[in-house]
């Protein structure tokens, strides 16, 4: 019988390559993950690693067992999630991961609506970058997330993740207001915003930091325009990247949840790019009552915020 605690360390060297990472992300040795990894072996009775200098690979076997081994703790999940079904109320501590500007739009209702509704939920927050979603989700350092990518540059789909579609926003060009229109990017007399970015190529371009998803956007979309960007700051929190465009330090991309409050001297300019967010969670987990109390609150909590201002 195949140990599925070894599975995990085996489906974690497929993804992180190297076992001093998969000792990392578990909190263990390298030794004892090696030590755990060649007892799989012997249950599986084929070999499952080869050496290749100081590291190892997979064998054809041992890749075709982390596809079933996907399977088996996706059915684990929903094991456990038919188990809290019956159980009644919801209880325990709930880890709700957002990108940096979900949390004070999406998610603040829903936290609300949580706590009102099932108050013996523990819920936590923690804000993450979209790129790491994925690992957190695996190692249980997460249970929920909200997680996103771009139409210009899609996030491949993890075989450990399932997700829901929540919202699709429209990115915008962000520019300083001041200075006649001829010189305003998108501004010229019958421009169209799909040349907004093509007149930033001398310009000085605020991005995210690199490694993140919003910086990897900001050079997907220049070079879609035939440049690379000439960055001048980085920074990550839309609240700033606004006040650095306001003061004349550049230009930058933004999206709605980003730009709800931009300041007077910042222009922003529609473009034909779209940031996509999902709720995610590990797979086969999408029927426990609590991540469902989590889909639907952060659903409601969307479409109120999306919703128009009542008229007086």
């Amino acid at each position: 019988m195949l140990d599925v605690r070894r599975l995990r360390l085996l489906r974690d060297l497929a993804r992180l390559g190297t076992i001093a990472a998969v000792a990392r992300a578990h909190a263990y040795t390298a030794s004892a993950v090696s030590q755990q990894l060649a007892a799989l072996q012997r249950e599986a009775g084929v070999p499952l690693l080869e050496h290749t200098g100081r590291g190892v690979t997979l064998t054809p076997a041992a890749t075709a067992l982390v596809r079933h081994a996907e399977t088996i703790l996706a059915a684990l999940e929903a094991a456990t999630a038919t188990l809290a079904a019956a159980r009644t109320g919801l209880s325990g501590a709930v880890r709700i991961g957002a990108f940096p500007s979900a949390v004070p739009t999406l998610l603040p209702a829903a936290l609300v609506a949580l706590g009102r509704d099932h108050p013996a939920l523990d819920l936590m927050v923690t804000e993450l970058d979209p790129v790491d979603m994925p690992d957190a989700l695996r190692d249980g350092r997460l249970d929920v997330a909200l997680w996103h990518d771009y139409d210009i540059a899609p996030v491949e789909s993890d075989p450990g993740v399932d997700s829901v579609r929540l919202l699709d926003e429209k990115v915008f060009l962000a520019v300083p207001a001041d200075g006649p229109p001829d010189d305003r990017p998108g501004g010229r007399p019958g421009g169209r915003p799909d040349d907004a970015i093509a007149s930033t190529r001398d310009a000085a371009w605020i991005v995210g930091s690199p490694g993140t998803l919003c910086h990897t956007v900001a050079m997907r979309v220049c070079q879609a325009a035939g440049f690379t960007a000439g960055v001048r700051h980085h920074a990550d929190d839309f609240t700033a990247v606004l006040a650095l465009v306001a003061a004349g330090q550049g230009v930058a991309l933004v999206p709605e949840l980003g730009a709800t409050r931009p300041p007077a001297d910042v222009r922003l300019v529609p473009l034909d790019v779209h940031r996509r967010t999902r709720i995610a969670y590990r797979r086969g987990a999408g029927g426990h009552p609590v991540v469902a109390a989590c889909v639907a609150a952060l659903e409601s909590s969307t479409r109120a915020y999306l919703a128009p201002p009542a008229q007086e």
